[in-house]
């Protein structure tokens, strides 16, 4: 069962292509999805809570400057980003507000592991989702308005229950449940990557099922655009932590935490209170971001190990009592080439 689990986590994409082209040739076996959005994605949220503590918030606490340059960043960037690509793409109003709503949700849960295998701070990237989850009830309606006023017809009141009953109420019981029973959740953990893995494979295709249409219209064009709006938040999240000159390990945490987002939520507001179009934008980044945050990991490692190499080369030619003589031309070739070896 273990290696079943791990099985389909791994090939998340390739579930969702498979689970893509069923909605489109046979959309009705996945039309059930868009009643039960709510219910799936407090699954999720509550699998969230889950693998959380309640030290987990002492980082909040004890780091304030740290995660609030991270949180300011996930707020300030991603929903700019949006309206910024928005403008420029000229989308079509449903896609248009899809985009938004990426760009004002939270950071996602998936950012935690991928700063892990980055090498980057995980407990700054914890305490980075539970402080933007946390205000998102708040946070992510006021800005989808100011952003979106134009395209939009929605009470802000509205969709702060929404989000606080999807995503809010499901995490404070999640860790409640963790506090109080952690014997029973510990044994659960390793189910719940699975778990996520399955509902958001399914929202995928309820989304597809009810805008295939549109999806075959324009599916090139969000693809480009919710590439683009990723890339721009992990460059960008990275810029301005660098900018003020944090460690690289923060940095890292940073990056990832602001351009991975909880696009689940996204298409699961976007299905409630708008036209299934809406909903692509945050069906197509769900997969992508996985994809582009696990090269970024990947490239982090090898950058790394470079380094660590290059400090090799440096000290082993490091005579007793002198200064380091030149790395050999030889010597920087394997230097370069050891970055595709790790």
């Amino acid at each position: 069962m273990k290696k079943f689990c791990n099985f389909v986590v791994q090939n998340m994409a390739v579930f969702v292509v498979l689970i893509a082209v069923v909605a489109v040739l046979a959309p009705w076996t996945l039309t059930w999805v868009a009643p039960r959005v709510a219910w799936m994605l407090g699954i999720v949220m509550f699998g969230m809570g889950m693998t959380l503590k309640v030290e987990d918030f002492k980082t909040i606490c004890q780091r304030p400057r740290d995660v609030g340059i991270g949180v300011l960043c996930q707020f300030i960037i991603m929903p700019g980003a949006a309206w910024l690509l928005v403008q420029v793409f000229r989308l079509p109003p449903e896609l248009a507000i899809g985009v938004i709503l990426v760009g004002t949700c939270p950071g996602g849960t998936a950012s935690n592991v991928i700063t892990y295998l980055a090498k980057g701070d995980v407990a700054l990237s914890v305490a980075m989702t539970t402080c933007t989850t946390l205000l998102a009830p708040l946070v992510t309606p006021v800005l989808t308005w100011l952003l979106a006023d134009t395209w939009i017809n929605v009470s802000i009141t509205a969709m702060m229950l929404s989000i606080a009953q999807m995503v809010l109420l499901p995490v404070i019981l999640g860790l409640a449940l963790n506090h109080y029973l952690p014997g029973p959740v510990h044994k659960l953990l390793p189910v719940l990557p699975f778990i996520s893995v399955v509902t958001i494979v399914l929202l995928v295709g309820g989304v597809v099922a009810m805008s295939g249409t549109k999806l075959l219209q324009m599916g090139l064009l969000v693809g480009a655009v919710v590439i683009c709006h990723n890339l721009l938040g992990l460059f960008l999240g990275y810029l301005a932590a660098r900018w003020l000159k944090l460690p690289e390990a923060k940095v890292r945490a940073i990056a990832i935490e602001v351009g991975m987002q909880n696009s689940g939520l996204a298409a699961s507001l976007a299905l409630m209170y708008f036209q299934p179009a809406a909903a692509i934008p945050g069906a197509i980044f769900s997969v992508w971001h996985n994809i582009s945050g696990s090269l970024l990991a990947n490239y982090c490692v090898r950058k790394d190990a470079t380094s660590k190499c290059a400090q090799h080369l440096v000290s082993t030619n490091q005579p007793a009592g002198g200064q380091a003589k030149t790395v050999t031309a030889k010597q920087a070739a394997i230097l370069r080439c050891s970055l595709f070896r790790h």
